[in-house]
């Protein structure tokens, strides 16, 4: 048992679906690993920064012109 874990704790995990828990201090599978990697190339639709709106119709129009603008990118092959 690690050090750090009391053994008297149970251990908070939740895991949906049909993934496993890793054991306690393994490295993640290559399949784990390759989804990570994956995940990580996509960038998030939403510019970094902070954005003051006049009000949720601004709000929403930001967003939905940024949505449009990451599918074109992603369907013409551009991705970020």
């Amino acid at each position: 048992m690690n050090d750090f874990i009391d053994s008297n704790q149970q251990p908070i995990a939740r895991v949906f679906g049909r993934r496993r828990a890793p054991p306690f201090g393994e490295p993640p599978s290559p399949q784990a690993r390759a989804a990570q990697a994956h995940m990580t190339r996509h960038s998030l639709c939403a510019p970094k920064g902070v954005f003051i709106d006049d009000g949720p119709e601004q709000m929403d129009a930001d967003r939905l012109r940024w949505t449009v603008e990451r599918t074109v990118a992603v369907a013409l092959g551009e991705e970020r």
